[in-house]
């Protein structure tokens, strides 16, 4: 920065600043709106192609199976948002699962192994957090080594076995409809309150702005003012907490807990963010795209799977729409840079959109 006694620039010379966009314009300027439309069109093409899609039946089995990729997606939008990533969150769901596994079979009361449950899923994330922000590693290479340590740690608490014995009220309360309404289970709802606050946090929030600033360029954001490792390393910490918290409704909404609970989910999170319109290199993304992502891929598994086609096809599809999503943004920014006009005078070529909005 000048000092104090360097003049002041002639005021039209001093840059302009742009007016702050509202939170609904700043959730709505990304590929949220686009996602949320080819949404639409793949759930209507469902009903209207796919026997017994549109059912009340149906919906309510796929809204459970997408529900614990949903929450664990909320999170992870965050972190890819400042250009990290997490890849442990299936193992520490499966760990959070088997963790809480022993505990009821130790006698221990679910109103007291589920709390314990979840302080592990956030000492988990926060691990990642450390690890990260404090050694400097990469959040790639950390979650890929902690993904396999805290899968390892599930097979140490229960090996090949299963927990089954959970109480019956318990394992069909998370399957109860809300309000009686056949096809939305009540656990839709509370992940839609959290996808708001999720929402409200990204969009409406300083907080939320500083995520942006981090992705775009990390370095300028901390002279700005911006923690940035402090801000990353409670990003893991989330991701841990809300992942742990998916581990604890999947292991009552199946009512087992096993240590290959959840193998390859990770691959589907991220899927569903990168389909929702999130950049792998980070600085941009919004929830409404999120969302409409990991409810388009649940669709397209659904319908697939009313085919018949099995689960190996079905871990191909998502590998596809995987490469699909980190490919095609690359490939339509080539093709309107080479369309666009030379930029202007002053214009620094690599420069980044911030807020989640496009350039």
């Amino acid at each position: 920065m000048a000092p104090d006694d360097t003049p002041a620039a002639p005021d039209r010379e001093r840059p302009r600043t742009a007016a702050p966009r509202s939170p609904l314009r700043s959730a709505l300027s990304t590929q949220g709106v686009p996602v949320l439309g080819a949404l639409l069109v793949v759930a209507a093409v469902a009903v209207l192609t796919v026997d017994m899609f549109g059912t009340p039946r149906n919906i309510n089995f796929l809204v459970l199976s997408i529900a614990a990729i949903a929450m664990i997606a909320l999170p992870m939008t965050l972190i890819v948002i400042t250009g990290e990533i997490d890849l442990s969150v299936a193992s520490t769901l499966a760990l959070t699962s088997a963790t809480l596994g022993v505990l009821w079979e130790a006698g221990t009361p679910l109103e007291t192994a589920i709390p314990v449950a979840l302080l592990l899923g956030l000492a988990l994330g926060a691990l990642n957090g450390f690890l990260t922000t404090v050694c400097g590693l990469p959040s790639l290479a950390v979650t890929i080594g902690t993904m396999a340590l805290y899968r390892g740690l599930a097979y140490v608490l229960l090996g090949d076995r299963a927990v089954a014995s959970y109480p019956q009220d318990w394992v069909s309360g998370v399957r109860q409809p809300f309000l009686g309404i056949q096809g939305l289970p009540w656990i839709a709802v509370a992940i839609g309150a959290l996808a708001l606050l999720f929402a409200v946090l990204l969009h409406a929030t300083a907080f939320g702005r500083s995520l942006y600033d981090i992705g775009s360029n990390a370095e300028a954001a901390r002279f700005t003012g911006v923690p940035v490792k402090w801000t990353k390393f409670w990003l893991f910490t989330l991701s841990g907490a809300v992942a742990s918290g998916a581990g604890v409704l999947w292991t009552l909404q199946y009512g087992t807990s096993r240590a290959d609970t959840a193998m390859g989910l990770e691959l589907q999170v991220v899927a569903a963010v990168l389909l929702g319109g999130v950049s792998i290199f980070g600085g941009v993304g919004s929830i409404l795209g999120v969302v409409s992502g990991v409810l388009m891929l649940g669709v397209i598994r659904n319908a697939l799977q009313l085919f018949g086609i099995g689960s190996d096809v079905l871990q191909v599809v998502t590998g596809a729409i995987l490469i699909a999503s980190v490919v095609t943004p690359n490939i339509v920014a080539r093709v309107r840079s080479r369309r666009s006009p030379a930029a202007p005078t002053g214009a620094v070529p690599g420069d980044r959109p911030h807020n989640g909005e496009k350039s």
